[in-house]
């Protein structure tokens, strides 16, 4: 039901805001000032947003039931797409074969559009790399519960949530050097396989792509209202690449972490004219963020 009433606010909406929420909404702690008035003054204005994160889609449950958020998500780094059951009256249209030829799959509470394999494949990749590489790893659901949450940085709960994934595979070297590390991520992308580092854990997946999870997503949207909504992301420095190379507009919000990667000049010079900075601490942070959602923008 909330699914549908989230769908009968969109009306003609003019944009689908896509955000980032690692650093916004905390595993454990307190989301950022203001997100919560923020999310509802879009949903008031009959804006979706759709959250992305590196997260599962069970540790999704507690924050989305938190802020209200009745919308699709997009989890493990760009793996799936997650509809909330009737938010679409629609059949997803393929352009291209998924894996394992599923349109879609039913996963928990949701219809899932699969864009990364689903597990045990990730599983089974890594261990198939590392016996090939001769490195040593440590998957993450192997551990039992109190090293679980010792390396996953989490409470004891949350950390087991964080072990029943859909399509990736969390696992950390086991006393491997860096050249170790280097050999291991040239086999994994001569395979077509993503590495992505997440401090002293790493993600193995294969297949996830955060501009297809967009793509295909957006086309659900454009369909159901009949015409084109604009997609702009917003991110915080160091979760912005993926996602604003997928979006028509974007919003950076810094001030939350200073681990933002130098961008190459040509790069900076292209996203110059669709990325727009704000900073997150400033007190009215919010509302610039609103204020630069006006389609004359």
């Amino acid at each position: 039901m909330e699914a549908r009433t989230a769908e009968n606010r969109l009306h003609q909406t003019s944009f689908i805001l896509y955000i980032a929420i690692d650093d916004l909404i905390p595993a454990h702690g307190k989301s950022v000032p203001g997100l919560d008035e923020f999310t509802a003054a879009l949903d008031h204005r009959g804006i979706p947003t759709v959250w992305l994160t590196s997260r599962t889609r069970l540790q999704m449950d507690a924050p989305r039931r938190k802020l209200a958020h009745t919308h699709p998500f997009i989890a493990e780094d760009g793996s799936g797409v997650f509809l909330p059951e009737g938010y679409f009256h629609l059949r997803p249209q393929t352009t291209s074969p998924r894996p394992r030829d599923t349109p879609t799959v039913r996963l928990g509470r949701f219809t899932c559009l699969p864009v990364a394999e689903q597990q045990p494949a990730a599983a089974e990749a890594l261990e198939t790399l590392a016996a090939e590489t001769a490195v040593s790893v440590v998957s993450l659901r192997s551990l039992p519960p109190r090293e679980l949450a010792q390396n996953a940085n989490l409470p004891p709960a949350e950390a087991e949530l964080a072990r029943q994934r859909d399509f990736d595979e969390l696992f950390f070297f086991a006393g491997a050097s860096q050249q170790a590390i280097d050999n291991f991520q040239a086999a994994g992308r001569d395979r077509g396989i993503q590495l992505r580092q997440r401090g002293i854990l790493w993600s193995l997946s294969i297949g996830a792509s955060v501009r297809r999870c967009v793509s295909e997503l957006s086309k659900l949207y454009d369909r159901a209202l009949r015409s084109h909504a604009r997609t702009i992301g917003i991110a915080t420095p160091s979760q912005e690449d993926a996602l604003f190379a997928a979006c028509d507009r974007a919003i950076l919000l810094t001030g939350v972490s200073d681990n933002r990667p130098d961008i190459p000049p040509a790069q900076a010079a292209v996203q110059a004219h669709r990325v727009i900075e704000l900073p997150l601490r400033a007190a009215d942070a919010w509302e610039q963020v609103l204020a630069n959602l006006s389609p004359r923008r």
